[in-house]
Parts: C-alpha cells; sequence; structure tokens
C-alpha cells in the first residue's frame, strides 16, 4: 500500500489527538454526530438501512451518518477517501488495511479507552483473545464485535448421490469428484454445463488470501506468514506454492473450475451455486450454510450440503483475524466515539439487539403471522422476509450470534437458541474442529513501499499459472526478474527486524 498523500498533512494533528490522555467515564463528551464508513456486512440501504439507523439514533441521541460503498468495491473507495484527507470517524477495516493504516498513523490508539472501557469490565465479553490478537506492538487500534470466522467447503450430497460417490478425503478422491461433477451431468438436466466449483478470483483479495480453494493451495500460502519460532517468512517462492498452482492448473484445464473464476465476485459465485451450475463451494460457515440452504429451496434445487473437513494431509482451514471498527486519528472526538459507538455495541441490552437481529418489524418480529409458510404464535420470536431476496427471510444483522464476543445480560431475552439452524452448527463445528488462526501481518515502511506492486505481480503470476498460460518455472523466473523476490527479501527483513 502506498503512502498516504494526506499524511504530512495531518501528521501535527495526529500526534496531538494520539498523545491526549483518556477522560473518564463522566467527562466524555457526547458526540452530536458520528460518520461511519462501511460495506456489505451492516445493513444496506434494500434491506432497511433507514430504519437501522433510525433505531441507532433513538437508542444513543447521536445524529448517525453512514457511508456505504458498494461491497466489493469497498476498499477502492476508501482508499480515495483516505487519500482526500476526509476521514470518517469510523470505519470498518480488514486486518490488511488494520495493520496498515495502524503503521500509518489513520488510526487513533484505542488501547486506554479499551481497558476502561464498558464492555471489556462487563464479565460478559468472552473474546479478550482475538482483542490481543489485533495488538500491534501492544497497542490496540480497532475493536472486533466477534471472532473472526472462515469458511469450509459445502458439497451438494444431491450431485454425490447422482455420481454415486461418498464425500472426498483425500486429494485423490477430491479430484475424482471434481471429474465426476464435469462429466456424468450430476444436476440431471440432460445438458453437459457443469462445473466442480467456482471462486472469487484464483486468490483472495484480503487474508488469508487462500480461504475459497482451500483444497487446492494446501500447505502452500502466498504471502507473509510467521514460522513457530516466531520469525517472519514469504511462502509465494517456496514448495508449498509449486503444488498449490499446479493443482489449480489441473483444475482449470480439466474444467473442474469455472472458467469466469478470474473474474467473478463473490455475488456471481453464490448465484452459480443457486442456480445448480456449481456443486461444490467454499463459503462462509455458520449462518451462511442457512443462507445457502435457504437460497437453494428458493431455487428449487436440493439444499442438503455436506460440510467437507480438511482434505487428508491439509493443514486446515483458517480462521481469520476478524475485520474491525477503527476510529480515525483525524475524528474530533475519539474518546466520545469510543464510548458511544463502539463501546455500546455489547451492551448485553438493547443496542446488542439491534446489531446483531436489526429492527423489530423490519428484520424480525414476534407477532402472530405467517412467514414464507411457517407460522409463528404470538411472542415468538422469527425473522421476517429478506427485503432485497424475497422468498428467504433475515438470519443476522450485523453481529453473528453464534461468533458474538459477549452475552447478553443475564436477564435480557436472548432468541439465538431458537433461531440458529442445524446446518448452521454442522458446519460451525466442522470449522471450529478443523482451524488455525491467521496471522496478522504488522506493518512496515518496507511494507508500505513494496506490497502494493508485490501483491499485483504475484496475483497475475497465480492467475496465469492456473489459466495455463505459464508454466510454474516461467512464472518463478519472471517473479524473480521482475523484482518481486527482492521486494519480498526486503519486506521479510522489516518484519524481523521489528
Amino acid at each position: 500500500m502506498k503512502k498516504l498523500i494526506a499524511l504530512v498533512m495531518t501528521l501535527a494533528l495526529v500526534l496531538s489527538v494520539m498523545s491526549m490522555p483518556v477522560a473518564s467515564a463522566e467527562e466524555v463528551k457526547k458526540p452530536e454526530k458520528i460518520t461511519i464508513f462501511i460495506d456489505g456486512t451492516v445493513v444496506t440501504e434494500p434491506n432497511g438501512q433507514a430504519e437501522f439507523k433510525a433505531r441507532w439514533e433513538e437508542l444513543s441521541g447521536i445524529e448517525l451518518e453512514i457511508i456505504q460503498p458498494d461491497h466489493d468495491a469497498y476498499y477502492d473507495v476508501l482508499q480515495q477517501q483516505i487519500a482526500s484527507g476526509d476521514w470518517p470517524d469510523i470505519m470498518i477495516l480488514s486486518s490488511t488495511y488494520y495493520a496498515a493504516y495502524a503503521n500509518e498513523g489513520v488510526l487513533w490508539d484505542m488501547t486506554d479507552a479499551w481497558e476502561n472501557s464498558a464492555t471489556k469490565n462487563s464479565g460478559r465479553f468472552q473474546t479478550e483473545n482475538v482483542i490481543e490478537g489485533l495488538k500491534i506492538n501492544g497497542r490496540l487500534y480497532g475493536f472486533a464485535d466477534g471472532i473472526g470466522g472462515g469458511s469450509v467447503t459445502y458439497v451438494k450430497k444431491a450431485w454425490l448421490d447422482a455420481v454415486g460417490m461418498e464425500a472426498p478425503k483425500t486429494w485423490d478422491e477430491y479430484a475424482a469428484m471434481c471429474d465426476a461433477f464435469v462429466s456424468q451431468d450430476p444436476d440431471g438436466n440432460g445438458v453437459d454445463d457443469t462445473y466442480a466449483l467456482t471462486a472469487a478470483g484464483f486468490i483472495g483479495t484480503e487474508a488469508p488470501y487462500i480461504n475459497y480453494l482451500p483444497e487446492f493451495y494446501q500447505d502452500g500460502y502466498p504471502s507473509f506468514y510467521q514460522k513457530e519460532d516466531g520469525t517472519w517468512a514469504d511462502g509465494f517462492a517456496e514448495e508449498g506454492m509449486k503444488g498449490a498452482l499446479e493443482r489449480l492448473a489441473e483444475g482449470y484445464a480439466k474444467k473442474w473450475i469455472d472458467p469466469t473464476t478470474l473474474t467473478n465476485g463473490t455475488k456471481d459465485c453464490r448465484n452459480k451455486f443457486y442456480d445448480n451450475t456449481t456443486g461444490v463451494f467454499t463459503y462462509w460457515s455458520g449462518t451462511w450454510a442457512t443462507n445457502l440452504k435457504t437460497n437453494l429451496d428458493k431455487n428449487n434445487v436440493d439444499s442438503e450440503l455436506i460440510p467437507l473437513p480438511p482434505l487428508e494431509g491439509a493443514p486446515g482451514y483458517f480462521d481469520r483475524t476478524p475485520p474491525v471498527w477503527a476510529i480515525s486519528a483525524t475524528c474530533e472526538n475519539p474518546q466520545g466515539v469510543f464510548t458511544y459507538f463502539i463501546d455500546t455495541m455489547l451492551d448485553g441490552g438493547d443496542m446488542q439487539f439491534l446489531w446483531t437481529y436489526g429492527v423489530e418489524g423490519v428484520h424480525w418480529s414476534r407477532a402472530a403471522e405467517t412467514v414464507l409458510e411457517n407460522t409463528y404464535e404470538e411472542g415468538q420470536f422469527h425473522f421476517l422476509e429478506n427485503r432485497e431476496t424475497p422468498g428467504t427471510t433475515y438470519t443476522k444483522n450485523h453481529i453473528d450470534p453464534v461468533t458474538s464476543g459477549a452475552d447478553f445480560a443475564q436477564d435480557y431475552e436472548d432468541p439465538c437458541d431458537q433461531i440458529v439452524q442445524p446446518e448452521n452448527i454442522a458446519s460451525s463445528e466442522v470449522f471450529a474442529a478443523n482451524s488455525r488462526p491467521a496471522w496478522l501481518v504488522p506493518s512496515t515502511d518496507e511494507m508500505s513501499t513494496y506490497n502494493g506492486d508485490l501483491t499485483t505481480l504475484k496475483n497475475e503470476l497465480i492467475a496465469k499459472v492456473a489459466m495455463g498460460e505459464m508454466t510454474y518455472d516461467e512464472a518463478m523466473a519472471k517473479y524473480v526478474a521482475d523484482g518481486g523476490q527482492e521486494w519480498s527479501d526486503k519486506i521479510v527483513a522489516s518484519l524481523n527486524a521489528k
């Protein structure tokens, strides 16, 4: 990520803000307005954002301004916003941008605010280990409202039955299944029009990068990781990546992998799964297992899915570093924003309920009624029909009730046990039993200088090898010739010098 052009102009302000002492709760000035910059993980305009905003303002007594770019373009727009110098009060950041922006001085240091927060000291907070994992050089610049979670691979049982196979346990069995899903008409429509799987690119745009194609990458990792001895390395030129790229090339050549994978967004992938073009889909565990089932049912596609444990010999799924809520260093009242926005998100009461389940009458209800052929008694909690996707119901708001960082207060009714579906539990259990934590890579000056160009080069080479346009050896020769190895070595040295 390049140096941010606004930093020079704002450095003095940043330093003065970061040096301010943390006020006691009684001294915190309540903001009149808070501006937040959010992605599609927070309720969108078609799905009741106006009602969510009104309810949040009712509970807080603060005006809320919401800036929400298109989900797939979120970080492009965010970088433009930061470069312009017009920073929001709060933004949602993935681990990569969180580490980089913390290093660049874009984020407010909330360490002391967190230590004195109502949430940390409530006795209900359960994910202190997650917060500890977010600290950079011992300081905290972002808040996570739950665990990171991650993806598991779902296979349509109806497709397995159609080709007479069981769920694969080894790479050879997985490869045979992919072959059958391409050649044996698993959807039964009499047309040769199926692929085993698709993904949103051959490599992800954020850490842990390989989570949408884990069977192909296995122990290959295309970016920086920390070894058991604590030192840092770059996995791109290591032996594990050779096997990963050769498997991707095999899958693409044999048409296991949808040929539009390079340009797909996640929505494209979901739609191909829903319309029965693909039979394998690696996506989020937990609530998304229910979302997938619901949308398959809506499309009259058999919705029984098998969540696969990792293939034998593979190291397992990644429990990603969760996205964080971060306060910008130019925020005029960062302590007030922390206290009245972040520290209320898991308050154990009405505000936490809003962030978890949404707005009554829009996202959920306790009225006696029938929703999508399901009848509910008066007082029975249930989700309502999704405004953006008719024929389906909501499953949560921003916070997943299964992975939330804190329980509700003891005397507050949480309907989680009433609404969590079996498929949610099954996929969550497979993930929990077979996942490993992702690495939060610190940002350095060398990372800021070189990693943007390095990542672009890596992504280009991965795509070319996967699509058969270049051999692995040719890709590695170009990697060295174009400066990739030199950039990587400088970044690794800077990480190990910290």
